[in-house]
């Protein structure tokens, strides 16, 4: 069968070659891969020297063969993939069957497609911000496929989101989910941004991730869950807040959230999506002879949401 695979090779990441099909243990069903989405992890584990790493952490299929254990989807059953540890980006892939959800009839697959990591992500976020009803939130990094959820699913929670768009990204559709939407300048700051946010939720770093951190009230949460510019945050204790304010400082890992229970969340947001409650913003959706360039766009924030690409 044809699978992504690594190349080792600077602003062409992956290509497309022949691997040994996947042999299903009792367990796993064997599913044929229509489309999957990309991710932020998939370029970062990619771009590591030496990667061995196949990219692909969510995709929509069909059971070509079930699990032989009589557990999950029957053959011929169109399913949503979420696959943790990559490889989705490949003809066949072998997926324990209890891992597998139903694609909901009437559902859009290239957004059922987007919503797994992306949005287990925006889920878990909101819930260790805390009830949000009323609650004035702070983003940075939302042009992309967690952002786009976390702005809709914040929304429709009854809290107030402001979101900063870093000079050249594109953030129109951020306005259209309902943001707040202001502009960094080239220093990576607003300038004229006032603070008296109760939750910054951070993941570019540098600049812009360090000085958010001084937008929060008193006792504020800065849920720290990315670095997208590969420049590390800075605080400066008695900066801060001018000194004399107390925050809590949170790095989240989405993974390791309380209550974290992957069926479930993906079961919520499948039923929201199908509800027209959650749309995906596809940015960009090609053949998946073309993840390469897809890989470099989503790296340097040129994509409006997620990218999609289709097997052929």
């Amino acid at each position: 069968m044809r699978a992504l695979v690594p190349t080792g090779r600077t602003g062409e990441l992956t290509t497309i070659e022949e691997v040994p099909t996947p042999v299903p243990v009792p367990d796993q069903a064997l599913v044929r891969v229509e489309m999957f989405s990309l991710n932020r992890p998939d370029y970062l584990y990619l771009a590591m020297p030496g990667s061995t790493y196949r990219p692909g952490i969510d995709a929509v299929g069909t059971v070509e063969v079930p699990a032989v254990d009589g557990s999950g989807p029957a053959a011929g059953r169109r399913v949503v993939v979420h696959l943790p540890n990559g490889g989705a980006g490949a003809e066949l892939v072998a997926v324990r069957a209890a891992d597998l959800a139903v694609l909901p009839r009437g559902l859009d697959p290239a957004t059922a497609a987007c919503l797994p990591l992306a949005g287990m992500v925006a889920l878990r976020l909101l819930r260790a911000a805390g009830p949000a009803k009323g609650r004035r939130l702070l983003a940075t990094g939302a042009g992309g496929g967690v952002g786009q959820f976390l702005i809709q699913l914040a929304v429709a929670s009854g809290a107030h989101i402001t979101v900063i768009a870093a000079p050249g990204e594109p953030w129109e559709h951020m306005r259209d989910k309902g943001a707040t939407v202001v502009h960094a300048d080239e220093d990576g700051w607003v300038p004229g941004l006032s603070g008296g946010f109760d939750v910054v939720l951070e993941s570019v770093g540098g600049s812009i991730g360090s000085r958010a951190a001084g937008l929060l009230k008193a006792g504020g949460l800065f849920l720290w869950y990315g670095q997208a510019s590969n420049k590390p945050l800075t605080l400066d204790f008695f900066a801060l807040f001018n000194g004399g304010r107390s925050l809590t400082l949170r790095h989240f890992v989405h993974h390791d959230a309380p209550d974290t229970d992957d069926a479930r969340d993906l079961g919520t947001l499948l039923e929201l999506a199908t509800e027209g409650h959650l749309q995906a913003e596809v940015g960009y959706h090609a053949d998946w002879q073309h993840t390469a360039a897809a890989l470099e766009d989503l790296a340097h924030g040129r994509i409006r949401g997620k990218a999609v690409l289709t097997l052929s």
